[in-house]
Parts: structure tokens; C-alpha cells; sequence
């Protein structure tokens, strides 16, 4: 599993990608974390407000950091 975080780096998406690595590891899956900061990437997955979660390429959600049990959910 490929979880991608779509931000430039604020607090936000730090907690974003924070949350993300606790709950995968909590699911005990395996995955590989990807941090893209360039915005012209971004965009390219449609994301106009960051922080961005995507999971193997697709959107999960935007604009927002989802609870613990919304993220698993996302990631299960």
C-alpha cells in the first residue's frame, strides 16, 4: 500500500501524515509513506486545499485531517 500525503509541509499535513503511519501501523499493514510538496504534483491529483491523503493513487480526502477511526477506515 502506497499512502501519499499532498501538502507542502505545514503543521497540518504533518499531522496528517503522523496520523496516517499510527493507524497503518495499528491495522499492522504494510505500506510505504510518500510526502509530495510540489504543488503543481498536488494538483495533479485534483487537491485544492491541503493536507491531501491518498492511498495508492486515489484521493481519500482533503482539506482536513480525519479522527483515528475515520483514517482506519480510510486505510483498511
Amino acid at each position: 500500500m502506497k499512502i501519499q500525503i499532498l501538502g507542502i509541509g505545514c503543521p497540518k499535513c504533518k499531522r496528517l501524515a503522523e496520523a496516517a503511519e499510527a493507524a497503518a501501523r495499528e491495522l499492522g499493514l504494510e505500506y510505504e509513506l510518500e510526502k509530495i510538496t510540489d504543488i503543481q504534483e498536488i494538483m495533479k491529483f485534483g487537491v485544492m486545499m491541503t493536507p491531501g491523503l491518498a492511498v495508492d493513487g486515489k484521493v481519500k480526502v482533503a482539506g482536513r485531517i480525519p479522527d483515528a477511526g475515520e483514517m482506519k477506515s480510510l486505510l483498511a
